[in-house]
């Protein structure tokens, strides 16, 4: 196949009469994990991938390469699609605003999704509809992190409010020296901005996670806890621990309030903070299925990639609610060991319970290469469990 935007006619799916086709822009892992719900649904897939390698493009058989920041391109996929939607928040709004203009569904539209592209639009959105967020103000100038630093507070965090993920684009600065020397030797990206926050000082993060269709229909998966390790998602625990209900329907209610004062169309991950007094502040938005909600596969009645499916075509959501007491779900990351593949006879061998997902990426070291599930009663069996199985699919335990 070559590399072009469009596939020779043998590589498109092909749908049984009157079922719709979904395009999913970005041929990531998230892609990927939609096309199983797919075939159950009777549904046709197709994916906008940089080349046939990508993990999505391995799985999905209706594939075009091409690039998200290439209107052409988009232009080509989107046409014979029933509905657009993401694996990312990285098409640039511009362009999005062109294909509605065309006629295209896309979901969630350009108005939702620029919340999630840049986080100082989100800010702005989040406080005007009252929800809970940290102390935070758009800065130009170290002075003006000093300034805003008399209130919230050192060390203050200090974002990019486009282009950051997995902990890119992120930093906690200690004070104004540190601020003035990270902001005159960073170039932003077109149209980023500079974000000051206060930093939190959490019990734990939480992510909230909603389903939400054209009509207004939204569903709430249970709250989870979720670790982060340099900036990059490790352990997901379903539901979080520790929480009231009084917590949980409150950061519920927020993933809730979110959803539909955004008009968010589709899966919305908002992750929180639980602070040490009570209170859950919203950090992140993700308008797509997200790292956080991978448990709710092997865990949940109906997975958030399936909902999602549901969410853009309008159909009736399924049920989020939880199969067992506890599940845990943790990433298996790039190490040393490049043949993870023979170390599943040992994880499997070893505990028959285990749902393994790999990405059908190559190793590098702390890229996200898949992750393994457990569900159950005992909480702290299973994550005993879930951690031994990825430290030793990453080569980091060798028994």
């Amino acid at each position: 196949m070559t590399e072009s935007a469009q596939p020779p006619a043998e590589a498109t799916a092909h749908v049984a009469p009157g079922f719709p086709v979904v395009g999913v822009v970005g041929g990531g892992q998230l892609a990927r994990m939609m096309q199983q719900p797919a075939i159950a649904l009777g549904i046709g897939l197709r994916v906008l991938a940089t080349s046939m390698q990508d993990s999505a493009a391995q799985a999905v058989r209706d594939v075009r390469i091409g690039s998200h920041e290439d209107l052409d391109a988009l232009r080509a996929f989107a046409a014979g699609c029933d509905v657009v939607t993401f694996d990312h928040e990285h098409v640039p709004t511009a362009y999005l605003e062109v294909l509605e203009a065309e006629g295209v569904a896309v979901r969630p539209g350009s108005k939702a999704l620029v919340h999630a592209q840049d986080k100082i639009v989100m800010r702005e959105a989040l406080t005007a509809a009252g929800v809970p967020c940290p102390l935070w103000a758009e800065v130009s100038s170290s002075a003006e992190v000093a300034t805003f630093a008399e209130t919230a507070g050192w060390p203050v965090v200090l974002k990019t409010s486009r282009g950051g993920y997995d902990g890119r684009g992120v930093w906690v600065l200690a004070g104004l020296e540190a601020a003035h020397d990270l902001m005159a030797s960073t170039t932003l990206a077109d149209g980023a901005r500079w974000l000051a926050e206060e930093r939190v000082d959490f019990v734990q993060e939480l992510s909230a996670q909603v389903a939400r269709s054209p009509h207004g229909q939204a569903v709430a998966y249970p709250v989870v806890r979720t670790v982060q390790t340099d900036g990059i998602c490790t352990e997901v625990v379903a539901p979080a621990p520790g929480l009231t209900d009084d917590e949980v329907v409150a950061a519920q209610h927020a993933a809730l309030t979110v959803a539909g004062a955004l008009d968010v169309v589709g899966m919305l991950a908002v992750e929180m903070f639980e602070t040490r007094d009570g209170r859950v502040l919203v950090n992140e938005l993700a308008m797509r299925p997200h790292n956080s909600g991978h448990w709710s596969i092997d865990g949940a009645v109906t997975s958030q990639f399936e909902n999602h499916l549901r969410a853009v075509l309008d159909l009736p959501l399924g049920d989020p609610s939880a199969t067992a007491p506890h599940a845990v779900m943790v990433n298996v990351l790039g190490g040393d060991k490049g043949d993870m593949y023979h170390a599943y006879l040992h994880c499997m061998a070893r505990d028959p319970g285990l749902k393994v997902h790999m990405y059908g990426k190559d190793v590098r070291p702390g890229r996200k290469l898949g992750h393994v599930t457990v569900v159950g009663d005992d909480l702290h069996d299973l994550l005993s469990r879930a951690h031994h199985a990825a430290d030793y699919l990453t080569g980091t335990i060798d028994e």
